[in-house]
């Protein structure tokens, strides 16, 4: 499904501390597909790279229990702040993606991470506001590790919705969570014009062959995959 990545009213008003990854078309989109799954109440709901915390806020309105992990201190007090000020219980942890959570598993897992491709001289360092965005050569160090974690924090039939850029290679991730046996598939897509980091980066990304000189729009895809 391609949509334009419109805010849902279901974010709500959302406060950043300066350095953290502000809400935007990746999150809505991810938002959306959130929205398109039947959260029950008391479903247990994980966000990886919660950042603001707008999809786990997200979730509890839906009636999850809402875990949230970010490797960024910021990032996890804005999110403990969102969730007061939205009057929703979110648990907010400190560390690297699963890490906080290993021994629990959950029904639905949701992540946005960091995907921008990352010239060498700007390899992504956990204590600058890019550990946001920055994510490698190849844009996949986040997200790679989170197809290989994904299946061992879920319940059976549970679901891993991932947003990030086509830049990225959404067959890689298709391919890398198919082989630990998941069942997964594009189920949403919109195309926007290019960010600030995108946009400061495009002679690089060009010449790596990433982008095609005609091309100003990014396509961002949200993967849906189950675990059996």
């Amino acid at each position: 499904m391609t949509t334009a990545a419109v805010r849902p009213a279901g974010l709500g008003n959302l406060w950043t501390l300066p350095g953290v990854y502000a809400p935007q078309a990746d999150t809505y989109l991810l938002a959306e597909a959130l929205q398109d799954e039947e959260i029950a109440k008391g479903t247990d709901v994980l966000d990886v790279c919660t950042g603001s915390g707008a999809l786990a806020v997200l979730a509890a309105r839906m009636g999850a229990r809402v875990s949230a992990t970010d490797i960024s201190r910021r990032a996890v007090m804005t999110a403990r702040l969102n969730a007061a000020r939205a009057g929703q219980r979110v648990r907010v942890l400190r560390g690297d993606l699963t890490g906080p959570i290993a021994e629990q598993r959950f029904d639905v897992v949701v992540s946005n991470p960091p995907y921008v491709p990352t010239p060498p001289a700007h390899e992504p360092r956990k204590h600058r506001p890019s550990v946001a965005w920055d994510a490698g050569y190849s844009g996949r160090q986040a997200l790679d590790r989170i197809c290989a974690q994904a299946r061992d924090v879920l319940h059976p039939h549970g679901v891993l919705l991932v947003v990030h850029s086509a830049l990225c290679g959404a067959d890689e991730t298709l391919r890398r969570l198919s082989g630990t046996g998941m069942r997964c598939s594009v189920t949403h897509r919109a195309s926007v014009p290019f960010g600030p980091v995108i946009t400061q980066r495009l002679p690089w990304l060009r010449a790596q062959g990433l982008l095609h000189p005609d091309e100003d729009t990014e396509e961002l895809v949200v993967i849906r995959a189950v675990r059996s």
